[in-house]
């Protein structure tokens, strides 16, 4: 028997996100890119994804984690299908994210 098709999955970051890249998941092409690519998802799942940070050809990597899962009637489950029709909620974490838009920024190369 096939998973149930989940009504709504919370993803969590790492809270060290910059604002840059909260705005940047917060889209609705990249919530629909989650729906795209999930598939059957478990509570514990990881993915690493990322968002492009423009012209100077780096990318940010974000480390996502499946904290919840939810049937239609929103009751907590551990295995489920995302669907065109599955919210996409995201929390933060305890964690840090490295890398991304280093070229523009203080941390980037004084040179």
């Amino acid at each position: 028997m096939d998973p149930p098709i989940a009504s709504r999955v919370v993803l969590s970051y790492p809270a060290g996100l910059s604002t840059w890249g909260r705005d940047q998941i917060e889209t609705d092409r990249y919530r629909g890119y989650f729906r795209r690519i999930l598939g059957e998802v478990a509570v514990g799942d990881e993915y690493e994804e990322f968002v492009d940070v423009g012209c100077c050809g780096d990318s940010l990597d974000i480390p996502f984690r499946i904290e919840r899962i939810e049937d239609g009637d929103g009751r907590p489950i551990d295995l489920a299908i995302v669907d065109a029709d599955t919210a996409i909620a995201y929390t933060a974490r305890d964690g840090d994210v490295a890398g991304g838009w280093l070229v523009q920024s203080a941390a980037g190369s004084q040179e």
